[in-house]
């Protein structure tokens, strides 16, 4: 139970504890209210040690870890609790954390998540119940449990801070939902009803959007296609956005850019647009998703004789030398060279404008832009595409093609056979 001593919370472990569970307190001090806060912590640990329930507090040095992480107070009082809850209830073998949001929380979150801009996700309110943590007071108002708890001489304690309206919350609470009550006296019914009709909304929205991905998404390797002719010209822009925004805001998009990507997607292909984690390219005929990470770093790795395997940027090549050159595996992450003709040590690097090769079939010899542009790799694709050459010639373009003159022929004995492990998708 995360217990604060304030009426809400108090109710809440009366009624759990009423109900027979086996529960334990746990009590944050933030340290933001001085001696008011000690009180506190002091007051509910001997309440809870006169009934024999367990208690767990911790004192946190809310101002400092709001400084050091660039955030706001009320923002680093939540993280700094969330985490603390978690480590408890795994430490202690419990099941759940309780927490005592109620009616009204839920409608403050609603109206501030309105207010600073949303989603239909936003304008749900609180979950009753999200993995481990569970609210389950969030069927009563906060004057319900007001009556109830004074008909039952329920002991609690008052945060003088919740009568200012120093915090958003405390603002929409004493300023906006009254007048909402002028308009409405069944206002908070009324925002139940809303919540609830928007969840079905919600549902089908995210169907519309698992019907597109199974037509329009394609995952490759670790980047995501998505086919402009998704977005097209019979659909709104209104319906158009819509997907588009609910694809692409779990990846740390903002709706703005949204409205851009769609507005560029006939343009010039190579246009980007970037998160802190993704980046989104126009293509051609895709709009192609990856992670920034995945892009490789303009190092060079070397290669000596004696290794069996080298790593750049989390992809990894395995080299098995002086293999009988019978079956060749024609899968384009494994090259089968001619050992004969390779000299160690080799050089994997990024491929760089103004490279050639000789592909694999071919007498000329050919440009590795104009090669990636005939085989229609995507520009995104493009950014991460490696060689591997020894002694400054070019032996294979990673993952794609090998240089025709250290191809394997009928004369070649001994034969050298790498073979490319890509990064894992979620690194």
């Amino acid at each position: 139970m995360a217990v604060s001593g304030g009426l809400d919370s108090m109710a809440m472990l009366h009624l759990f504890v009423e109900s027979g569970y086996k529960v334990a307190v746990a009590h944050c001090n933030f340290q933001l209210r001085g001696l008011e806060s000690d009180e506190d912590e002091r007051w509910l640990s001997a309440y809870c040690e006169k009934r024999k329930i367990p208690f767990h507090s911790n004192r946190f040095h809310t101002n400092n870890y709001a400084i050091a992480h660039g955030i706001s107070v009320q923002m680093a009082a939540r993280e700094l609790r969330y985490q603390w809850f978690e480590q408890l209830r795994d430490d202690q073998g419990m099941e759940w954390i309780a927490t005592a949001h109620h009616h009204n929380d839920s409608i403050e979150t609603i109206l501030l998540n309105l207010a600073k801009g949303t989603s239909l996700q936003g304008l749900q309110g609180i979950a009753a119940v999200n993995v481990h943590l569970l609210r389950p007071l969030l069927f009563a108002t906060r004057h319900e449990l007001e009556k109830w708890v004074a008909e039952k001489g329920i002991a609690w304690r008052e945060d003088q801070s919740n009568q200012t309206d120093d915090y958003q919350r405390n603002f929409i609470r004493h300023q906006i939902v009254p007048r909402f009550l002028e308009v409405n006296s069944s206002f908070e019914t009324s925002m139940t009803k809303t919540a609830s009709k928007l969840a079905g909304s919600l549902l089908l929205v995210n169907q519309a959007v698992s019907d597109w991905k199974k037509r329009f998404w394609q995952n490759t390797g670790n980047m995501v296609h998505l086919a402009k002719v998704g977005f097209n010209e019979e659909n709104t822009d209104g319906y158009n956005l819509a997907i588009l925004w609910e694809i692409l805001k779990d990846y740390g998009f903002h709706y703005d850019q949204c409205v851009q990507i769609l507005a560029a997607r006939h343009g010039q292909p190579g246009k980007k647009f970037l998160t802190t984690t993704h980046g989104l390219t126009i293509d051609r005929e895709v709009l192609v998703l990856a992670p920034i990470q995945t892009t490789f770093t303009n190092e060079a790795v070397v290669i000596t004789n004696d290794q069996t395997k080298a790593s750049h940027f989390g992809h990894t090549l395995t080299i098995q030398r002086s293999v009988k050159p019978e079956d060749i595996d024609r899968n384009k992450q494994v090259a089968t060279l001619n050992e004969e003709m390779i000299r160690f040590p080799l050089t994997w690097r990024k491929w760089r404008e103004g490279d050639w090769f000789v592909p694999f079939g071919m007498k000329n010899r050919k440009k590795i832009s104009d090669f990636l542009i005939d085989t229609k790799v995507s520009l995104a694709e493009k950014e991460s595409v490696t060689v591997l050459e020894s002694e400054g010639e070019i032996i294979w373009v990673v993952g794609h093609r090998i240089d025709d003159r250290y191809k394997v022929t009928e004369s070649t004995e001994r034969a050298l056979i790498f073979q490319l492990v890509k990064a894992d998708k979620n690194q």
